[in-house]
């Protein structure tokens, strides 16, 4: 998995993946933190920059489209849930 910030794309496996903005700063976030579990009040926080309301079900939208650019056609997947807390990006 690669990123580029500066012309905001990114790759797995040499194949190229079109990422929203927002998609783009998600995979970013779970880069940056690789291995590491993040809550959905993280990503919130993070990503979003929201900083209320945590049953929101935004986080969860958003990571199921990250994952079907970033996972889909592969036979590992990257981005995986950890249930009752949230979810982490695979070294």
């Amino acid at each position: 998995m690669r990123l580029d910030p500066i012309r905001r794309k990114g790759e797995r496996d040499g194949r190229p993946i079109d990422l929203t903005l927002k998609e783009f700063s998600l995979l970013e976030y779970f880069m940056r933190n690789q291995g590491r579990v993040l809550t959905r009040l993280m990503i919130l926080e993070h990503v979003f920059d929201y900083h209320f309301d945590s049953m929101t079900n935004l986080v969860d939208v958003d990571v199921y489209r990250l994952r079907n650019k970033v996972d889909r056609g592969f036979s590992r997947e990257l981005i995986r849930t950890v249930k009752g807390v949230g979810y982490v990006l695979e070294a």
